[in-house]
């Protein structure tokens, strides 16, 4: 009895000690029995698992990127063409109603697909025969290491497990330990909810074979292998045909592997068998402790590269979901951070280079119909994933998605060329894994070809962070096919004489004139996307030096879009006519993109847009679903409104059930930290990860600016290693009490760095300067914005600014600057 006391007393106190140590943990003191989205991630961009923790009847779920359904195939519709003077025709003349009509009757939306489904493998079964009452329960999530770890106690004797997903490996390692010398006992399966999958024992491995389900007519193709393969210290291993057992082992590592057919989006003629062991026989070949440390190595490579210190509190000490049920209405900023980090992590685990984009999931489901097919929804969550990518200095993980965007430039030529009768390449709201380009789902969501437009974005994004010039070349004709299209496709309002896009919409709403219509032609994000595409095309072949003629030719187009504009209620107008509908609580908030992620609304340069910005959203309000209300945060930020920002947060940061309860749309936070639309979208995490980057340095604006919106909670901290346009990074960020005690800033392109801060420095090399001297900097030039049709009733409400201080340094390549605060 005392040997066990003491036992409990050793687990008890290192719980204690590893939570107080270490403030990168996602904590619990309960297994996450049947719930999917209480098991902890792990990934490596390749193969995705959740850990349950159950002592008793362990659950390793497994996910493979390329396990989707069907198989190579296209979802154009020609038709549309013959009809596009005619829907046009009677947009223009207000007749949106006929419009759609004609729209639904000509593409056969129900009769095609609309998308294929990112489907599970199947779950990796652990049994401990008489471990269903543990004692002194603990697993983590840390991500300082990126490693699950369960720990509870039996009989006297402490088990142990951790699960990994090395980045350096395509495979998911587990590891079984116990304080008492054989007493490892269990017994392994695999259980798939395919219906075309068999368990196999092959070669004493376990094996799992199959290939994906077919949908909406499209044959499923997808062939998949899995294997798990047992390595023990002492005991006896048995088996049957499916299922492996061993008794009173001292210690057991498991190798989980998956691999499918899947070569690239037209091309599935890989051997998924020969692949799979290909990365298992390379794991089992090396030592669990060096997988680790390699594992460890290359992760925190990435991880370690920003730091962030919001403030500590006594909170810290509570299990993370009791933690997010206190969060609302107690003192715990660094859950802020500890949230901020995990989005990094989840990026991190789901988009490696080599690997797919994270889906609306990342890489992590577990049913067949997950929801919205766990596709890739490109008019607003799939770019969500990426916010953070740049400036939270996991530029490497941008690379899967800047892939899709290449592969989608090819498949949507035909997309552009058959529909629309336009040069260029064309995306519509959705895409997959087979990088479909035509319309998805039902008219009033999916009659939208702006999705190139807005994926085009992050190419350009990545070479101001970056400033290379052969990556730029790289891009520039996707960059050019993208705006050919939209050279193409915009026709001239008969009226206005504006060139706009027709049909499209604002997406997923509807003004209240014609609710459940979603059709119109040149809404304000279609004007705000085309400005933008038009605009850096241009950018980028003035510093390229090439296609003048082409060059000019946007330039002219761009003088002839429709201009933001202001409406009755001194909104900014979501459509070209003044249709809004201020008791309107949409989640879609699609006219704000030129406040964020786009920069054409600004506090210092369109003061009249920026404050019609805010009243729009106040007229929307904060609480929604969960991707939405992480939008609101970079909103906020970017409206230099920090208290309105972390409001934002700990609306998302509270449980998903009492937010059910409050039923003001939905949203809130699984106690896992995923976030919830509800069901889980992984998006809200991502996008409020980057929103909490934003609220601490903002780089669009022709400055960095420097706490652009600081909430008051937050009275002291630091951060570290955020980057900002211009390839410039923040070593060290140190403030207190909204200013900035210490900065050091490293140049990696040298430059005239400008900064803009809310108390005044003082370091070698500063200069004083004001807004009427431009940033002589190429990475800060402003593209011009078109100036706003203000409505004539409605007032205009100046900006709320702090007083801020702008100061220019020169800087070398290489060069790293220190400032202090006065």
């Amino acid at each position: 009895m005392r040997k066990y006391l003491y036992t409990l007393f050793c687990i008890v106190f290192f719980c204690v000690f590893v939570n107080a140590q270490n403030d990168l943990k996602l904590w619990y003191k309960q297994p996450a029995g049947e719930q999917w989205a209480a098991a902890l991630p792990v990934g490596n961009g390749y193969i995705g698992a959740m850990v349950y923790g159950n002592p008793e009847q362990e659950k390793i779920t497994l996910n493979e990127g390329t396990i989707w359904s069907g198989s190579p195939h296209r979802n154009d519709d020609p038709e549309l063409l013959s009809v596009l003077p005619e829907v046009r025709r009677l947009i223009f003349e207000g007749q949106q109603r006929e419009a759609h009509k004609l729209v639904d009757k000509t593409i056969a939306f129900k009769k095609k697909a609309n998308g294929m489904k990112f489907e599970p493998v199947g779950s990796v079964c652990l049994n401990f025969k008489g471990h269903d009452k543990p004692s002194a329960y603990y697993r983590e999530l840390d991500l300082a290491t990126a490693k699950t770890t369960t720990i509870y106690t039996v009989d006297g004797i402490t088990f142990k497990r951790e699960v990994i997903a090395p980045l350096q490996e395509k495979v998911v390692v587990i590891r079984l330990t116990a304080s008492k010398l054989q007493s490892l006992t269990f017994t392994t399966f695999l259980q798939s909810p395919q219906n075309n999958s068999r368990a196999t024992l092959d070669n004493n491995m376990l094996g799992l074979a199959g290939h994906t389900s077919t949908h909406e007519g499209v044959e499923g193709k997808v062939k998949f292998q899995s294997y798990v393969k047992i390595h023990t210290e002492d005991g006896q291993i048995s088996q049957t045909d499916t299922s492996i057992s061993v008794d009173k082992a001292s210690s057991a590592t498991l190798y989980i592997t998956v691999a499918s057919n899947f070569v690239s989006y037209n091309d599935i003629s890989g051997d998924e068998v020969v692949k799979a062991r290909s990365y298992l026989n390379t794991a089992t070949s090396k030592k669990y402790a060096d997988i680790l440390k390699m594992h460890s190595k290359i992760y925190q490579s990435y991880f370690n590269r920003v730091k962030m210190d919001l403030g500590k509190t006594d909170a810290m000490k509570d299990p993370t979901d009791v933690r997010l049920r206190n969060f609302a209405t107690g003192d715990d900023p660094q859950l802020v951070a500890l949230y901020f980090q995990f989005g990094r992590y989840l990026l991190i685990s789901s988009s490696a280079p080599g690997g797919q984009p994270a889906n609306l999931q990342g890489i992590w489901n577990a049913t067949m119909n997950p929801p919205w097919d766990s596709k890739y929804t490109i008019n607003i969550n799939t770019e969500m994933n990426y916010w953070g990518a740049e400036v939270c200095h996991l530029e490497e993980m941008h690379e899967p998605l800047l892939q899709m965007v290449k592969e989608l430039s090819q498949t949507g030529q035909q997309t552009a060329r058959t529909m629309y009768g336009a040069r260029g390449w064309v995306a519509h709201h959705n895409t997959d894994l087979w990088r479909t380009t035509g319309p998805v789902d039902a008219t009033y969501y999916g009659m939208w070809p702006m999705g190139g437009a807005w994926l085009s974005q992050h190419l350009w994004q990545k070479y101001l962070y970056s400033g290379d010039k052969q990556y730029l070349l790289s891009i520039y004709p996707l960059l050019k096919g993208a705006s050919l299209f939209f050279v193409d496709f915009l026709t001239e309002h008969p009226v206005k004489h504006w060139l706009v896009t027709a049909p499209s919409m604002s997406p997923e709403n509807a003004p209240y004139t014609h609710p459940g219509i979603s059709m119109d032609a040149g809404v304000t994000m279609d004007n705000q996307l085309v400005f933008e595409l038009l605009s850096t095309t241009a950018r980028a072949s003035e510093l390229l030096e090439t296609d003048k003629e082409f060059r000019d030719s946007l330039q002219t187009i761009i003088k002839r879009l429709p201009p933001m504009q202001i409406g009755q209620y001194g909104q900014l107008q979501e459509w070209m006519d003044d249709l809004d509908d201020p008791a309107d609580k949409h989640r879609h908030i699609s006219h704000l993109y030129g406040l964020f992620p786009g920069y054409q609304i600004s506090a210092y340069r369109t003061p009249e847009l920026f404050a019609a910005a805010a009243t729009t959203l106040n007229q929307r309000g904060d609480v929604s679903t969960g991707w939405s209300m992480g939008w609101k945060v970079n909103w906020w930020a970017r409206l230099l409104e920090g208290n309105r920002a972390l409001k934002l947060i700990q609306s998302q940061l509270v449980p998903v059930e009492e937010a059910v309860k409050r039923k003001e749309g939905g949203g809130g936070t699984y106690p896992n930290l995923f976030d919830a639309h509800p069901p889980f979208q992984i998006d809200g995490n991502f996008g409020c990860s980057a929103g909490i980057a934003e609220m601490l340095l903002q780089s669009h604006d022709g400055a960095i600016h420097i706490l652009p919106a600081l909430p008051d909670a937050w009275k002291k901290g630091s951060v570290s290693g955020l980057r900002t346009r211009g390839g410039y990074e923040i070593v060290s960020l140190i403030w207190k009490e909204g200013k900035v005690q210490k900065l050091i800033i490293r140049s990696t392109l040298g430059g005239n760095c400008r900064l803009r801060v809310s108390n005044e420095l003082k370091g070698k090399g500063i200069k004083l300067v004001n807004d009427a001297i431009p940033n002589v900097n190429p990475f800060f030039q402003l593209q011009a914005t078109p100036v706003p049709v203000i409505s004539e009733k409605a007032p205009l409400t100046p900006a709320r600014l702090s007083t801020t201080w702008l100061y220019d340094i020169q800087t070398l390549p290489g060069g790293v600057y220190v400032l202090t605060g006065i």
